[in-house]
């Protein structure tokens, strides 16, 4: 469920009229909803209140401030992958004893800056990784909290790009491998070891590979009980998918089932990383059409959104829906069109042989699900600025990322003084 609707015929982002917000901020831009951000984190955490949980938002699927400090007055901690989304993080009121840091490249000062905020738990996931952490943390004289990021070799059966959970993936230790890392781990004296973490990919639509991936870790866990090794904590990671549409993720209460059931005895505080599940359907992206252009057979819908500001139908192929802001008329003629961006590459489509009601210039559409690994994941590509992001709250609004200028954008550039 997310809360954004038409109402009198115009698309509203909860009671925020859409039209009159893209003629005070400009085109095109980011609207998150508070109600959308808040029930969808009601309903996750709701589903863990009665075991150990704690919910860490992973900060990668959507770094806004604005968005991080509501789920974090929510509750909600943070899963981050470098040293700029803990400062994020923290910027937007999360506590670093609620953060949890993961990834397969941290440098020795992002380990330094991590240590000095006394993080909760570091997912470590190579050997190397935990040699060059205990020696940081030896030069501080300060033990780091880690869990061992385990790769369990299940299919998560989602898109090649965002699976991680197989043995040939970058991410993780084999289960055959991390036995041996554990044992060498009791040997640092600047680890302290609190637990296991997994995590099999992204947007997943089947249970199975979760329920795969968990049994795989319960048993492990046992294995390494059994080798006298202290297990506290158990990170499972997110993936959860949602409906870009027409597929038909599981519900959270029905993956909640299947966490608690494998983690059931264990004694163990159970983390979870909840991305796209929490913001994907929170967020829209808004865009104006620029011209309809006929060639050949094709009828190109060129928005003045582009790849550079929504990356993953170029990146992924993946599917947005993409609605008029204001209802069309009875007899606007629908047809087949390619929904496209200005940027100088082939691959700028958002829609290709999309059915749609054919907009005119000027008109307003919204790319649906948009709040997960969009703005996030802009660039700059064809000095084209960053674009504003929004938040509402029942009638008000709020920029809480500006739009880029163009002087913003050049005044990163220098001319060497020996030209």
């Amino acid at each position: 469920m997310d809360h954004f609707h038409y109402k009198n015929g115009v698309y509203h982002a909860e009671d925020v009229n859409l039209v009159k917000l893209a003629e005070k901020i400009g085109t095109p831009f980011y609207c998150y909803s508070t109600a959308t951000l808040t029930r969808h984190y009601s309903v996750f955490s709701g589903h863990f209140a009665d075991v150990d949980a704690k919910i860490c938002f992973a900060v990668k699927s959507n770094s806004n401030v604005g968005v991080l400090n509501t789920l974090g007055k929510l509750g909600c901690g943070a899963d981050v992958v470098s040293e700029g989304e803990i400062r994020l993080a923290m910027a937007a009121g999360i506590k670093p004893q609620d953060i949890v840091f993961s990834g397969v490249g941290k440098t020795a000062s992002e380990m330094a800056f991590a240590l000095d905020q006394d993080i909760f738990q570091f997912n470590v996931e190579s050997e190397p990784e935990v040699d060059l952490l205990n020696q940081v943390a030896i030069s501080k004289d300060k033990k780091a909290r880690i869990a061992v990021r385990v790769n369990p070799d299940v299919d998560p059966k989602t898109h090649a790009k965002i699976s991680t959970g197989q043995k040939e993936s970058k991410f993780g230790i084999p289960m055959t491998a991390a036995l041996p890392l554990y044992r060498h781990i009791e040997s640092l004296r600047g680890i302290d070891v609190q637990g296991v973490s997994v995590h099999i990919g992204s947007q997943l639509i089947n249970l199975e590979p979760f329920a795969q991936a968990f049994a795989r870790v319960r048993a492990f866990v046992g294995e390494l009980r059994a080798e006298g090794c202290t297990i506290n904590t158990l990170d499972l990671g997110g993936g959860l998918g949602i409906p870009y549409g027409q597929e038909e993720p599981p519900m959270p209460d029905m993956y909640a089932q299947i966490a608690k059931r494998e983690m059931q005895g264990l004694g163990c505080k159970i983390l979870f990383e909840p991305g796209r599940v929490l913001v994907g359907n929170a967020g829209i992206l808004v865009s104006r059409v620029i011209y309809i252009k006929k060639s050949g057979s094709r009828i190109f819908v060129i928005v003045d959104a582009a790849m550079n500001d929504l990356i993953r139908p170029t990146l992924y192929g993946a599917y947005h829906d993409i609605v008029p802001v204001v209802t069309p008329a009875g007899d606007a003629p629908t047809e087949l069109v390619d929904v496209v961006g200005p940027v100088c590459e082939t691959g700028d489509i958002f829609a290709e042989q999309r059915l749609l009601k054919v907009p005119a210039p000027g008109d307003l559409v919204a790319f649906r699900s948009a709040g997960a690994y969009g703005a996030v994941m802009a660039s700059t590509y064809n000095a084209r600025p960053l674009i504003a992001e929004v938040m509402v709250n029942g009638t008000q609004s709020a920029v809480v990322r500006e739009r880029q200028t163009y002087e913003d954008l050049i005044s990163r550039d220098t001319i060497p003084t020996w030209k």
